[in-house]
């Protein structure tokens, strides 16, 4: 099984830096796991990436949106309610702050079961999310 962390842009904190990313990959493969990390710079993107995840019936994504969750509350239109809703395994959102999680209020639409967010403390959020992911596998 594929865990993908996808990511959109976010002006308030960094990416996963190489040092988490060694980490969380190492757990990852302890478990049997793979683990992968793919950017997203606009909504669009982070539609049509989600779209390109579902096609694999083995994936879990960690989703940490970022800024892009106001844009996607900003314009349902887009699709991202549409593409969550269609993924075929459950999905975990990562944020860095308790404001900035998916609105998902455009209709009747699944959430994610688990929504991790330790504020200020993208490391700790990213661990944690991994872990649940890891627990949905076993």
């Amino acid at each position: 099984m594929t865990i993908a962390i996808i990511q959109g842009p976010s002006a308030r904190v960094g990416m996963v830096g190489a040092d988490l990313l060694t980490d969380l990959q190492r757990v990852a493969r302890a478990a049997g796991q793979t683990l992968v990390v793919l950017t997203c710079s606009g909504l669009k993107e982070l539609v049509v990436t989600i779209r390109a995840i579902r096609q694999s019936q083995d994936n879990v994504m960690l989703l940490a949106p970022g800024d892009l969750a106001q844009q996607a509350e900003d314009h349902p239109e887009e699709g991202l309610d549409d593409a969550l809703d269609e993924l075929p395994r459950p999905y975990i959102e990562i944020h860095t702050d308790s404001d900035a999680t998916l609105g998902r209020t455009h209709g009747p639409h699944r959430p994610a079961p688990a929504t991790v967010c330790i504020n200020g403390d993208l490391a700790t959020s990213y661990r944690i999310a991994l872990g649940i992911a890891l627990r949905l596998e076993a």
